[in-house]
């Protein structure tokens, strides 16, 4: 048994050399069916028998075979560089013919066109593009080679980039001339390499995009459909270009990080790129984008703290305006239905811009950061609203504390409709993950927050009705005094004295309640002037509460107390 043992061993021993030797052998047919079809010009079948090769190298990646594996790599690399140079060369020309890249505005986006009979070079135009689409095939070809011996260079971590496969090999090389000048102009020590002069950049590679669309999507995407691929032809093409920026803004953030003035013109240009690239040329959010640059934990500290500090510039800049507590609507009704002073929409509109420049950030987390910032600015825009109200407290129903209140009003109905709104309800479903996974809410808290009783603006909206009914109660009050104080002549009246209703041949109101009465109209006046509709309705009906009650209790109720006592 035991020799059968050894016997057994050996045969797989021999076996498994077999195999090796086979592989071997294969790679080896492989590699001379590759040489055959390039010294007979058969450059498509050339790459067709790499791409095959590639696949059993592929396949032999978790393989312990540490040699053969060297072996077939190698292999794979010496015919990828020769097919590759060769093609590349190839593309290159047919490239130039064609006058890429289009680099001038001036430039047509098509430089030839079906009605041209030749090229510069001499060449027909169909064979022109039939030689671009040939080579354009037979480089894709090659993509799958190249993915294996080429390692893309990539971004640092911290910058938290997606995962995105490497930009097709054609694109690549159709990028490499604009590459070229991008790094000529905008790197070293150039005239047009400013840090104070982001826009030049950032211009320059939405203009090459723009310029390159229309061949992009009539002549190259034809192409790519034509071989089977998905590839978007523009947004390979685009994704190649931001790159080259998210390279630049990685260098150049760090030189001007502590320059609030260039920091911020910086970020100002960088989300109007942003903008750009995904209203006009669609590019996509789940691809790398300046945002993961800006959202590196050093570069996202110091916009949020920059973004804080023009705020409350801008706060201090509207409440301080000659036309802080007017509307600018006040002679259109239709508009001024709320009657908010200018401070309170400019106000608004800044929270509003706020919400725009950070939509787009690529994680939930950092969303946050910004919210709880524009919270902030909310409560200290509402102190800041407290003070001036104090300051006003002497004038109850002057034009200063009702604009205030009609502020206070428009901010807690605006934030009101906001939590409704699908960005901010994404962002009160992240806020709840948080608090799940740091235990920072109560169990409440977290039932209310999943079941949307309560928004993300909650605790900034109680607060402003909190005021808002404070400062409504005090007008209310101070109107109330007012008319007690017309109707003491009224609550002296003796009803014994007066007429009865049969003597009376027209009913007429008793001349000591007419003070009262007309304190009563000329404030419901002046706090209907002066207050939105819903205060002012809120505004009466609370009178009316009272005025019920005094009417019953010292006038009705103690002017027949009198009548008994007679």
């Amino acid at each position: 048994m035991d020799d059968l043992g050894v016997l057994t061993d050996q045969i797989n021993e021999v076996e498994r050399h077999l195999n090796y030797l086979k592989w071997i052998s294969h790679i080896e047919e492989l590699s001379d069916n590759i040489q055959q079809h390039l010294m007979t010009n058969n450059v498509a079948e050339a790459a067709s028998t790499l791409v095959s090769m590639t696949e059993q190298a592929i396949k032999l990646q978790d393989s312990s075979c540490f040699h053969l594996l060297k072996f077939i790599t190698s292999t794979v690399q010496f015919w990828h560089k020769i097919l590759k140079d060769k093609l590349t060369s190839d593309f290159e020309e047919v490239l130039t013919q064609l006058q890429w890249p289009f680099i001038g505005p001036h430039q047509l986006q098509t430089p030839i066109s079906s009605s041209s009979s030749s090229t510069a070079g001499g060449a027909s135009v169909k064979e022109v593009y039939a030689s671009l689409e040939t080579l354009f095939i037979q480089l894709l070809k090659l993509q799958i080679s190249d993915e294996l011996i080429s390692k893309p260079k990539q971004m640092p971590e911290k910058y938290s980039l997606p995962a995105s496969p490497p930009i097709i090999l054609p694109i690549q090389i159709m990028l490499l001339p604009l590459q070229k000048r991008f790094r000529y102009h905008f790197t070293g020590n150039r005239q047009t390499n400013v840090l104070s002069k982001p826009e030049w950049y950032l211009t320059q590679v939405l203009m090459w995009i723009g310029n390159h669309t229309k061949f992009l999507n009539e002549k190259v995407q034809p192409i790519l459909k034509k071989a089977g691929s998905t590839v978007n032809a523009k947004m390979e093409f685009t994704r190649g270009l931001v790159m080259l920026v998210l390279e630049k803004l990685s260098v150049d953030i760090p030189c001007l990080l502590y320059d609030d003035v260039l920091f911020c013109h910086l970020v100002d240009e960088v989300l109007l790129f942003q903008r750009e690239l995904h209203t006009t040329h669609g590019y996509l959010g789940s691809l790398p984008n300046c945002m993961h640059i800006l959202s590196e934990d050093t570069f996202f500290q110091r916009w949020l703290t920059v973004e804080r500090k023009l705020a409350l510039e801008k706060m201090d800049s509207m409440l301080s305006s000659e036309a802080a507590w007017s509307s600018q609507y006040k002679d259109i009704s239709d508009v001024d239905e709320m009657k908010f002073p200018d401070c309170a929409e400019t106000f608004m509109t800044l929270l509003l811009v706020i919400t725009d420049r950070y939509k787009n950030l690529p994680t939930a987390e950092k969303k946050l950061k910004f919210l709880e910032l524009q919270k902030d600015l909310v409560d200290d825009f509402r102190i800041r609203l407290t003070q001036v109200m104090k300051e006003e407290s002497r004038a109850l129903l002057g034009f200063k504390y009702c604009a205030i209140l009609n502020a206070v009003n428009y901010i807690a109905a605006v934030l009101g409709d906001w939590a409704d709104n699908i960005f901010f309800l994404q962002l009160q479903q992240a806020a709840l993950e948080v608090c799940t996974d740091t235990n920072s809410s109560s169990k409440l808290q977290l039932g209310q927050l999943a079941s949307m009783e309560i928004s993300v603006f909650d605790d900034m909206i109680n607060l402003l009705e909190r005021l808002k009914n404070d400062m409504l109660s005090r007008q209310v009050e101070h109107v109330f005094r007012e008319v007690k104080e017309g109707a003491k002549m009224y609550k002296k009246e003796r009803w014994l004295s007066l007429p009865s209703q049969s003597e009376q041949a027209v009913m007429s109101l008793s001349s000591s309640a007419c003070p009262m009465l007309l304190t009563l109209r000329d404030r419901l006046l002046q706090l209907e002037q002066q207050l939105c509709h819903t205060l002012f309705k809120s505004a009466w009906q609370m009178l009316a509460e009272k005025l019920d009650l005094f009417i019953y209790q010292d006038v009705s109720k103690k002017g027949n107390r009198r009548w008994i006592k007679r």
